[in-house]
C-alpha cells in the first residue's frame, strides 16, 4: 500500500448536526448512520479532526462506537492481519500458536478466546464460526486483505437491535473497498524469511466497477525448533454497478492456508534448560484451512439487502499438555471442521412525523444455516490419526427480526429503542458411536431450539453542537455450541455431561461523553458494565462441556484523538476493567485489567511519514483467587516512509524495544517427557523479537 496519500493525511470529521423536531431529515444519511455500514463517500473530509476517525456527533446512540477507515488503518504496523482489531479502543490481539490460526482476542474484561462474545462481520458476512471443532464463535481474520478494508465500525456493548449473536462485548463490522484511487503493486522482504506480495487493481467498465486483489504470504517464523512454513493466499474479486436507485455488488473471496505452529510452553521447560523461549515441546502441530464466499448487496438508502454463501475447512493440529493423558502415545489432537454456511438478511428504513417530531423506524430480518458436515476430534500423533474422541454432523439454524425507532423529541434530545427476536434450531448426528476411550456416544445426538427476545435503549443529549452525552442499556446473548446443547455423556469416561444453555443472556448499562474540542481532539469517556448468566461453554478441545457461575464486568474507557498540528497526529486509548463470578467473587481467569493503546503520526510534506505506537496489556488472573497473574506485557511498534510520484517505500520495525514479555500466559496441568506425575505450570507464547520488514510498492 502507499504509506500516505500524495496530497497529505487525509483527516475526518462528519458535520455536526443540530436536531429539530420540523427540520427535514435525509433518510439515506440517516440510514448509513444506523446501519453497520457508513460508506465513506456519505461522509465529508475535513482537514481538522484526527486522521481516519470521525466524531459520530450526531450519528452516535452510544459513547462506545466508532468509525475508521483505510486511512487510519494504513499507518498502522501490524505483526498480524488480525490485529486490524486493535483498531477497536481497548481490544488486545495477541496469539499463542502459529500465525495461520485465528488470534487471541480481550476486551472489557472477557479472554474473547477466538471471538466469543465479540460479533464479527466483512461484508455483511459472519466472521464467527458456530459449533467450532476448536472454540465456539472462532473469528480467524487470515482471509482479510488489510489494505482492501474501506472502512471498520465497531460498536462495543448491547445496544444495538441489529447485531445478535455474540455481541455481548460488542461488534465489528468490516467493509471492503468498491474502487481504489489508484492500482498498486507491492513487495514486503523481512526477516525470518518473510515474505509478501500483493497486486491490487480497479477498473472501470461501463456502469459499473470492477476491483481485484491477489495476496501471497510466506514466513518461517523465529523458532528454534520449527519453520513456521507459513503458505497463505488470498484473492478478492468484486463487480458493483447501480441497481435501481441504488447500487448492487457482487464479490469472491477465496482464502487458503497452511503452517507449523509454535505453540505455547511449560515455564518449567525453559527455566531447566529443556528449550529456550522460541523452542517447542511437540514440533508436528500446526494446521490448514480454507475459506471460499460469494456474496452479493445492494441497498438504495431505504433498503437493504444481502446474502452469501462460504464453504469453510479447517484442520488443526494442537499439544497443550503433552504427556499427560497418554504417556505413550503423547497428548497431540487433530481439530475438525468442515461446513457450508448460508445466510442473508433484507432491512427497510423510513422516516415519518409524530405531533410534529421526526422518526426514523428501521426494521430488519436475517437467517443463518450452518451445514457442518463433519465437526471432530481425534488424538493423533505426528499429525496421524490415532483415535477419535468424537465426530458429529451438525445443522444449526437461526433466524432473527429487529426493530428500532429513533425519535427526536426537540432539537437537543433524541431516544433510540430496539427489540430484537433470535431462534435458533439445533440437530446433532453422531459420526461415531463408540471413540478411543471405549465410550457410547450413541445418546449424544438429538435436536435442540431455543428463543430469546433482546430488549435495548439509548438516550442521547446534545449538550451543544460539539458534546453529546449518552445512557443506554441492552440484553445481548451467545449461542453455545451445537454438541453441548445435546451432549449426555462425557467422551472421556462416559459420565453423565452437563448439557448447556442454547442460548445465554447478557444485560448491559452505560453512560458516557463525547466531544471535538477545537476541531483538534475527538475525545469521549465511558463507564459500563455487563452481566452474563453463565460462562457456560463447549469445549472443543476437550470434546466436552464446563460450567461456571454468573459474571459480572464492569469499566471505564477513555479515547483522545488529537491533531496537534498538520504534521502531527497523537492518540490515547485507556480501559480499565474489573471482572468477576458474581455468586462467588472470584476472578475470572484470563480477564484483561488494563490496556493502554498509544501512538503518534506525522506526515511532513516531503514525502516522509512515520509513525510508532505502544500496547501495553495489564496483567491478568490465571486462576480463580487471583494468587497467580499473568505479568503485564509492553511492546512498541515503528513504522516509517518516503513516497514520491508513483512509487514508495516503507519499513517497520516490530517490537522495536526487543521486549520478551509475553504474548499470553495460561496456568494448567501437563506433564512431560520423564515427569512422572502432573505438575501445574505457567504455559506462555512469547512475544515475537524485533523484526524489520521493508516495503516496495509502485502505482499505475
Amino acid at each position: 500500500m502507499t504509506f500516505y496519500k500524495a496530497v497529505g493525511l487525509t483527516l475526518l470529521t462528519l458535520p455536526t448536526l443540530t436536531y429539530a423536531a420540523e427540520s427535514s431529515l435525509d433518510v439515506k444519511a440517516q440510514s448509513d448512520s444506523t446501519s453497520e455500514s457508513i460508506r465513506s463517500d456519505d461522509i465529508r473530509l475535513d482537514d481538522q479532526v484526527v486522521i481516519g476517525r470521525a466524531p459520530l456527533l450526531g450519528e452516535a446512540s452510544s459513547a462506545s462506537e466508532g468509525y475508521i477507515t483505510q486511512e487510519a488503518i494504513e499507518i498502522r504496523p501490524m505483526l498480524r492481519t488480525g490485529e486490524v482489531l486493535e483498531l477497536v479502543p481497548g481490544m488486545v490481539v495477541t496469539q499463542h500458536s502459529g500465525t495461520g490460526k485465528a488470534n487471541q482476542y480481550f476486551l472489557r474484561g472477557f479472554n474473547l478466546d477466538h471471538g466469543t462474545d465479540f460479533s464479527t462481520s466483512v461484508d455483511g458476512m459472519p466472521v464467527n464460526m458456530r459449533t467450532h471443532g476448536h472454540g465456539q464463535g472462532y473469528t480467524d481474520l487470515n482471509f482479510i486483505i488489510p489494505e482492501t478494508i474501506e472502512s471498520l465500525r465497531y460498536q462495543k456493548g448491547s445496544y444495538y437491535a441489529e447485531t445478535g449473536d455474540f455481541s455481548g462485548a460488542g461488534s465489528a463490522s468490516l467493509h471492503t473497498s468498491r474502487q481504489l484511487d489508484h492500482n498498486e503493486a507491492e513487495l514486503t522482504l523481512g526477516q525470518n524469511a518473510y515474505q509478501r506480495a500483493l497486486l491490487m487493481s480497479s477498473v472501470e467498465k461501463g456502469n459499473g466497477d470492477w476491483l481485484y486483489a491477489i495476496e501471497r504470504n510466506t514466513y518461517d517464523g523465529p523458532w528454534t525448533d520449527i519453520e513456521e512454513d507459513l503458505d497463505k493466499t488470498n484473492l478478492l474479486l468484486s463487480y458493483s454497478q447501480p441497481l435501481a436507485d441504488g447500487e448492487w455488488r457482487l464479490s469472491l473471496m477465496g482464502y487458503n492456508n497452511s503452517w507449523n505452529s509454535a505453540d505455547q510452553i511449560p515455564e518449567r521447560a525453559v527455566t531447566s534448560g529443556q528449550i529456550d523461549e522460541f523452542g517447542s515441546i511437540d514440533d508436528t502441530v500446526g494446521g490448514e484451512s480454507s475459506r471460499y464466499s460469494i456474496n452479493t448487496e445492494w441497498s438504495n438508502g431505504a433498503w437493504e439487502a444481502s446474502a452469501y454463501a462460504i464453504r469453510y475447512n479447517m484442520n488443526l493440529w494442537s499439544n497443550f499438555t503433552y504427556f499427560l493423558d497418554d504417556p505413550v502415545n503423547g497428548d497431540q489432537f487433530e481439530q475438525v471442521d468442515h461446513r457450508n454456511i448460508y445466510g442473508g438478511k433484507v432491512a427497510y428504513q423510513w422516516q415519518s412525523k409524530l405531533a410534529g417530531r421526526t422518526i426514523v423506524n428501521r426494521v430488519g430480518t436475517e437467517f443463518r444455516y450452518d451445514d457442518i458436515s463433519e465437526v471432530g476430534l481425534y488424538q493423533s500423533q505426528a499429525r496421524d490419526r490415532i483415535g477419535v474422541v468424537r465426530s458429529d454432523e451438525v445443522g444449526e439454524f437461526s433466524t432473527g427480526v429487529f426493530a428500532e425507532n429513533t425519535l427526536y423529541w426537540n432539537s437537543r434530545l433524541r431516544s433510540v429503542l430496539g427489540l430484537r427476536y433470535d431462534y435458533y434450531s439445533f440437530d446433532v448426528d453422531n459420526r461415531t458411536d463408540i471413540n478411543k476411550n471405549g465410550v457410547d456416544l450413541s445418546a449424544n445426538g438429538g435436536t435442540a431450539s431455543a428463543g430469546n427476545s433482546s430488549l435495548k435503549a439509548s438516550l442521547i443529549y446534545q449538550l451543544s453542537l460539539e458534546w453529546e452525552t449518552y445512557i443506554a442499556a441492552g440484553q445481548g446473548f451467545h449461542s453455545n455450541d451445537a454438541r453441548g446443547t445435546t451432549i449426555r455423556v462425557d467422551p472421556a469416561d462416559g459420565s453423565d455431561a452437563t448439557q448447556v444453555d442454547p442460548l445465554v443472556d447478557s444485560l448491559g448499562f452505560e453512560v458516557g461523553l463525547r466531544g471535538v474540542i477545537n476541531q483538534r481532539l475527538n475525545t469521549s469517556i465511558s463507564l459500563w458494565q455487563l452481566d452474563l448468566d453463565s460462562e457456560l461453554l463447549f469445549v472443543g478441545d476437550a470434546g466436552n462441556t464446563e460450567a461456571s457461575d454468573s459474571s459480572r464486568r464492569r469499566g471505564v474507557e477513555l479515547t483522545a484523538y488529537y491533531r496537534i498540528s498538520d504534521i502531527w497526529n497523537f492518540d490515547a486509548e485507556y480501559a480499565h476493567t474489573e471482572a468477576e463470578f458474581t455468586n462467588s467473587g472470584d476472578s475470572i481467569p484470563g480477564a484483561i485489567e488494563e490496556v493502554l493503546q498509544t501512538g503518534i503520526s506525522a506526515e511532513f510534506g516531503n514525502g516522509w511519514a512515520g509513525a510508532v505506537r505502544l500496547r501495553y496489556f495489564g496483567e491478568r488472573p490465571l486462576i480463580e483467587d487471583g494468587s497467580v497473574k499473568s505479568d503485564p506485557s509492553t511492546v512498541v511498534n515503528l513504522q516509517a516512509g518516503y513516497s514520491h510520484a508513483n512509487w514508495s517505500v516503507r519499513g517497520e520495525v516490530l517490537n522495536l524495544l526487543d521486549s520478551d514479555d509475553h504474548d499470553i500466559d495460561y496456568l494448567y496441568e501437563s506433564q512431560l517427557t520423564g515427569e512422572t506425575e502432573p505438575v501445574e505450570d505457567i504455559h506462555y507464547h512469547v512475544l515475537e523479537p524485533r523484526t524489520v520488514r521493508v516495503t516496495a510498492a509502485v502505482k499505475f
